[in-house]
């Protein structure tokens, strides 16, 4: 079948301006090549190893905003794109968030855990990012808190989590310190 690509930032988040990150893109495909897009605009050719290929972000500016995605050619064919990766550069003006999981940080396939953010700013709403994945969860804003009622072998990974004022969506935090969720 034709391949797929995924594609995520690592560390996920929104960036301060001068912050930095990793656009990575990921396939299951041989030798070919990634191209990385921002929008219809060609970067650059990416090395890559082993179906993988890195994109680094440093000392970034607002010029980097916008949406990203990779595509995978043999020779001139693009046989793959990914889905766009969009990229948040903003000045993180509110308090980090704290990020904690309960039952704890080991649990067995089909138990429910819950993971809290908890920040002093109040009117944020928050999300929860796990590292590789594109999409970023929502929060409950009532309690602050995001549960999964069923966890799977795929829910393993690193979480943190980043708030927002309700009132400017320009105004963010700092990302959390990270959780590593293990599913046995």
């Amino acid at each position: 079948g034709t391949p797929t690509i995924s594609i995520f930032l690592k560390p996920p988040g929104v960036i301060p301006p001068g912050g930095s990150t990793t656009i990575y893109c990921i396939c299951q495909c041989s030798n070919g090549s990634f191209v990385l897009y921002k929008g219809s605009r060609q970067l650059r050719t990416l090395e890559q190893s082993s179906g993988r290929a890195e994109f680094s972000i440093s000392n970034a500016t607002y010029e980097d905003r916008g949406g990203y995605n990779c595509h995978y050619l043999e020779g001139d064919t693009v046989l793959a794109r990914s889905a766009d990766l969009e990229v948040f550069v903003e000045e993180l003006r509110l308090p980090r968030p704290d990020l904690s999981v309960l039952p704890g940080h080991e649990v067995v396939a089909g138990a429910e855990v819950m993971f809290r953010c908890t920040t002093t700013q109040p009117s944020t709403g928050c999300f929860l990012y796990l590292e590789g994945q594109i999409r970023a969860q929502q929060f409950h804003r009532e309690q602050g808190d995001y549960s999964f009622s069923l966890v799977q072998k795929g829910d393993s990974g690193r979480y943190s989590c980043q708030c927002y004022a309700l009132s400017a969506w320009r105004e963010w935090s700092a990302v959390s310190h990270t959780l590593d969720l293990v599913v046995r």
